[in-house]
């Protein structure tokens, strides 16, 4: 591809609303381009380049492991999301408008209510299962505060997967599985990733893990062992338990839980003093959609009480419950092995489901059994947010030009720089090197522009292909200069040994 005829408007100017390095140079670099800052996104040239082959690696592996792609309707009829029980749970992030018929719609956050109906329309036997379908397709969530560019944008490109089967045993290794595809996927896109232990959120399930891609800017805490492979989201994180005993302060919190339908109760939570109450753990002890804080003065009726305090707490309540409700904090014991606990920051970039029959059930997604038994599906789901990707592997790898793109998302294997379009000795050696890298089907950019060299490096660095061959005033002494953009490293060719060279790197 010639860079005089691309469209990819770069600029100096950082958005107002950029604060992390991808959507900086995302915006910068001519990638995307915000749509009125409202969460949205338009891919340009170069960022539906990339798009397209973050999207092929995904599919590649998907294809491997066994998963058949389909294609479902972004818009979703309302009546699925009441069948599963999910229409109200979801909140405000669910975008609903209604057709010109009065009939209700949604558009699609996640797809499991319309995958599920999809499958109980079409498989009747345990002959046809197990089965594991899935799409990269568009979703809409409708963040109250959409931010960070594509990390957390309202419309997105997620591939979400699911799996169907006759038992538990089965989804588990399919679970086990998808959980070893995804760690191909992450390789291949040369990413710094943790599979950490997560809570099951709004998606519901027995078990879930997250693939969090490592970086400061991350929003979301982990908590990691410095000796041993133990991951988790802070909101699931478990450590050693310690030991108290009945001198130990304890301090009790009230909190009001939210349920569907406007329901609402006053609920207390005792734990150590010297601990934080970790807020989803708590409301997922009371089976809440959320808590809010109480800070009226109720009588205790139902009480959770700390699992560390069992058996030395007094307290009385109507309703007294024992669970694990305290946040991990720096330097606990791990539960695994003799090491220590540390937090780390990381980006949510995939996350796989143990859903058992949470949706099948419900949508009354059915199969006969070896004995004529009508039983339900046991359903896995699996997701990866593929436009988030883009953004995780500039928050990996950037300095402060720009982006350094890893080899399999790499916009270009190659550019060639040439510095002076009035130079013909410059111009026919550009043209020579373009042509043989396109003969041997490499992914080339040539930089045809008649603009001044300063800027065309200057783009080289924040646009981020992984190599370039500069051809500037050293030709006239018989040398071109190849460049390797992480570290910006410098190596003089000469121009007899150049197509030699390219032809091994390539």
């Amino acid at each position: 591809m010639r860079f005089s005829r691309l469209l990819i408007p770069t600029t100096k100017e950082t958005p107002n609303d950029a604060t992390l390095a991808s959507h900086i140079y995302l915006i910068r670099g001519g990638f995307i381009q915000s749509v009125g800052g409202s969460g949205l996104y338009n891919f340009l040239p170069l960022g539906k380049k990339i798009l397209d082959k973050v999207h092929a690696v995904v599919k590649e592996e998907l294809d491997k492991a066994g998963c058949q792609e389909v294609s479902l309707a972004f818009v979703t009829p309302a009546a699925l999301w009441e069948e599963s029980g999910r229409l109200e749970k979801y909140g405000k992030e669910l975008l609903r408008f209604k057709d010109r018929k009065e009939n209700d719609f949604i558009l699609g956050p996640t797809h499991e209510e319309m995958m599920v109906n999809l499958v109980r329309q079409t498989v009747k036997s345990y002959k046809q299962l197990p089965l594991n379908v899935y799409q990269i397709n568009l979703k809409f969530r409708d963040e109250i505060r959409p931010r960070f560019g594509l990390m957390r944008g309202r419309e997105f490109l997620m591939k979400d997967a699911y799996s169907f089967h006759t038992s538990t045993e089965d989804m588990q290794r399919e679970f086990a599985l998808m959980e070893e595809t995804y760690k191909k996927i992450f390789t291949r896109l040369g990413l710094e990733f943790r599979v950490v232990d997560a809570d099951s959120g709004a998606i519901g399930g027995s078990g879930s893990k997250e693939f969090m891609v490592l970086a400061d800017s991350g929003e979301d805490t982990i908590v990691v062992c410095n000796e041993c492979d133990y991951g988790a989201n802070i909101e699931a994180a478990v450590a050693k338990p310690k030991a108290y005993d009945a001198s130990t302060e304890i301090k009790v919190i009230a909190m009001k839980a939210l349920y569907d339908e406007g329901v609402s109760k006053v609920v207390h939570f005792a734990l150590p003093a010297s601990v934080e109450l970790q807020d989803v753990k708590a409301c997922n002890a009371v089976n809440a959609n959320d808590l809010v804080e109480y800070e009226e003065e109720a009588a205790i009726v139902t009480l959770v009480v700390d699992t560390a305090l069992e058996g030395i707490d007094d307290l009385t309540a109507e309703e007294k419950i024992y669970a694990d409700i305290s946040a991990v904090q720096e330097g606990d014991a791990c539960a695994s092995c003799s090491g220590s606990l540390r937090y780390t920051k990381g980006i949510e970039a995939g996350h796989i489901f143990q859903l058992g029959t949470r949706y099948s059930e419900p949508l009354a997604a059915n199969f006969l059994d070896e004995n004529g038994k009508s039983q339900p599906m046991v359903m896995g789901t699996y997701g990866i947010g593929v436009s988030r990707l883009l953004a995780a592997i500039i928050e990996q790898n950037h300095d402060d030009k720009g982006c350094i793109w890893t080899k399999e998302s790499a916009p270009f294997d190659l550019q060639i720089i040439v510095s002076n379009i009035k130079d013909d000795a410059q111009v026919t050696l550009g043209e020579q090197l373009y042509e043989a890298m396109l003969a041997k089907g490499v992914d080339v950019l040539l930089d045809d522009r008649k603009d001044r060299f300063g800027a065309k490096i200057k783009d080289y660095e924040l646009i981020g292909v992984p190599h370039a061959v500069v051809i500037g005033k050293k030709l006239a002494e018989g040398t071109v200069e190849f460049m390797t953009r992480d570290g910006m490293l410098k190596e003089e060719v000469s121009v007899d040994t150049i197509v030699d060279l390219l032809s091994k790197r390539f």
